[in-house]
């Protein structure tokens, strides 16, 4: 059996992700109100953040910004689009 969680983003039970994305209180927050599939879009949103504007997540204000953008993404409220990013058909 598949556990599931009620996810922030969709606001439906979807699976749950198997770990904790990081370790930490952060880390099971997430894991315990984020489904896997919001977790793997927004790996993939990050990605697009990081190339677009060329962060570097050694730089702590980088990292601050991708923490703020993680949090609305999760949460459905407005957040930052790459410019430049065009979605595949």
């Amino acid at each position: 059996m598949t556990n599931t969680v009620q996810c922030q983003k969709y606001g439906e039970e979807l699976p749950a992700m198997t770990a904790p994305p990081f370790p930490g209180p952060a880390g099971e927050r997430i894991m315990a109100s984020v489904s896997a599939k919001a977790w793997e879009e927004w790996l993939e949103h990050q990605k697009r953040l990081i190339n677009e504007k060329h962060l570097n997540v050694m730089d702590p204000e980088a990292r601050k910004y991708l923490t703020e953008q993680r949090e609305k993404f999760l949460s459905g409220d407005d957040y930052d689009l790459a410019e430049g990013y065009v979605p595949e058909n």
